[in-house]
């Protein structure tokens, strides 16, 4: 696990995975608020991993506990992983769910939304 990891393995028996660290960051962005995958990725230390995190998020759903998937979306604000939901408008209503404004797949107002970890949650 590389130095930004943000989950506690000391007590953990199984072999931790990025795919996990992922999940502590996306559970960490509070509702109302968006990150993007690249952020993710930078803040895990592996800033050119932007891909890897939307694998790590189209496996979201088998996670426990749940992984606020929705709050994901890409650097400018679109709802690019939407077709990885059970239907392709759930990301949508969970995001109004959490009270933030989409229209056209994009996330309104996203730079007053977006939700940096690096200096959300800082090292």
């Amino acid at each position: 696990m590389n130095k930004k990891a943000v989950a506690d393995v000391s007590s953990t028996p199984k072999e931790y995975t990025f795919f996990q660290d992922v999940y502590e960051v996306v559970r960490k962005v509070p509702k109302g608020r968006v990150t993007s995958y690249g952020a993710i990725a930078a803040y895990l230390g592996t800033k050119l991993s932007a891909r890897m995190v939307g694998w790590a998020m189209n496996a979201a759903h088998t996670a426990k506990p749940k992984v606020p998937a929705q709050r994901v979306v890409n650097r400018n604000g679109i709802l690019s992983g939407k077709n990885h939901f059970k239907t392709p408008d759930e990301m949508e209503l969970l995001l109004k769910k959490d009270g933030v404004r989409v229209e056209n797949d994009t996330v309104i107002d996203f730079k007053d939304r977006f939700w940096d970890p690096l200096i959300e949650l800082g090292l």
